[in-house]
């Protein structure tokens, strides 16, 4: 185990001086922030920018990003829908699926939003020397990269780990009646015998309890 006051790695140190110096530019957001607390909460403004970023999103994939439940995603939908921030549309590949769109007052508040940020960030960058202000461009680029590059992986992950969660119990999932294939291509049926005893087959070779079976998938 490592002494609490050893060294540290330059990763360690690095994001430590980072996370101190970021309190001003964390300062600047929640400012430029404040200005739209009369109209959306911070989780809304999140929602919103999410949308923004992924337009046509369904409720699950929102729930992911912000690492809310299903459920708390699709009331906070509710009351962005009822702001007029949010416009719900049926998938365009699954009329089932409801998609989500930004509202232009919705790209209202985001343009002045930023407006106001930026405005802040120029008054701070006028005091930087031009060789502070272009490595810093170049190291936050780097840096968004990066992160955005993460993300995406942690939602992929998420997103699978659902979906292995829905299949067992889902009626529509691979193991359901109506359902498509399982990631083998081979569709899984459940038989029940006159005692009550479950069976599983898989594709095409079958198990049968004794006595033959009473059909009825699950």
């Amino acid at each position: 185990m490592a002494e609490l006051n050893g060294p540290t790695d330059p990763e360690t140190s690095m994001a430590a001086a980072l996370d101190t110096a970021a309190a001003s530019l964390l300062g600047i957001w929640e400012s430029a922030r404040e200005g739209t607390a009369n109209r959306v909460s911070g989780a809304q403004l999140r929602a919103v920018m999410v949308v923004e970023q992924a337009d046509g999103i369904n409720l699950r994939r929102l729930a992911t990003q912000l690492d809310m439940l299903l459920s708390s995603a699709s009331r906070l939908c509710d009351r962005l829908v009822a702001a007029g921030m949010l416009e719900r549309e049926p998938g365009r590949f699954d009329r089932r699926e409801i998609s989500l769109h930004l509202t232009p007052e919705a790209r209202r508040l985001l343009a002045e939003l930023r407006a106001d940020r930026q405005a802040q960030l120029a008054a701070v960058l006028a005091g930087m020397t031009p060789e502070s202000r272009d490595a810093l461009l170049r190291g936050m680029r780097d840096f968004d990269e990066v992160a955005r590059r993460q993300q995406a992986d942690t939602t992929l992950a998420g997103e699978s780990a659902e979906q292995e969660e829905d299949w067992p119990g889902d009626p529509d999932g691979p193991g359901g009646p109506g359902g498509p294939a399982d990631r083998s291509g081979q569709t899984r049926t459940r038989w029940t015998d006159s005692s009550g005893v479950s069976e599983r087959s898989v594709g095409t070779t079958r198990e049968w309890p004794t006595g033959g079976p009473v059909a009825r998938t699950a």
